[in-house]
């Protein structure tokens, strides 16, 4: 074998675990998405999106773009972020939870950029979602709570917010 062909052997044998780290990481978002939102139990439509990890986003599903990694083509092989949209008000208020996630041994660790990991044993469909669904709520919930008691206790003087927040507009509600 030439050191050229030991080189694509060795680049394509890469891309076979991006391509099966992407995939992982992807389902485990999609799993996300629509299990934390029945997790949760809004009963009056949608309250978790996939969207952007960085930038403006809006309440809506992003697909592809939701990644820091895309679907196809070279992928570097390594963490993968992705963010979730989790509706914060009855109206149109959307909190952004980073996520990123990378595999470790037989761990999978899923970190909420900002907060706390979360380690998931290999393969994912042989780990009970509620778990992880409530440190996430967890995560969300007790940062409105420690900015409340802030507030109650006097110090509340920076105007940082921690994470982004978008409105839906009028519009796009119609």
């Amino acid at each position: 074998m030439s050191r050229f062909e030991d080189l694509i052997s060795t680049v394509a044998h890469y891309q076979d675990l991006a391509a099966e780290n992407y995939t992982r990481v992807r389902s485990l978002a999609e799993e996300l998405r629509a299990g934390l939102c029945a997790h949760i139990g809004a009963i009056d439509g949608v309250c978790v999106r996939l969207v952007p990890p960085a930038g403006p986003f809006e309440p809506k599903d992003y697909g592809d773009q939701a990644f820091s990694v895309p679907p196809k083509g070279f992928r570097p092989l390594g963490a993968i972020v992705f963010g979730l949209a989790v509706r914060v008000s009855v109206g149109t208020d959307w909190m952004r939870v980073v996520m990123e996630c990378q595999k470790i041994g037989d761990e999978f660790i899923a970190n909420i950029v900002g907060g706390e990991e979360y380690r998931l044993s290999i393969p994912l469909k042989d780990n009970d979602p509620e778990p992880f669904y409530d440190h996430i709520y967890e995560h969300v919930l007790d940062w409105f709570k420690a900015q409340i008691e802030r507030y109650e206790a006097g110090d509340y003087g920076t105007r940082e917010i921690g994470f982004d927040i978008s409105r839906k507009s009028d519009e796009a509600m119609a």
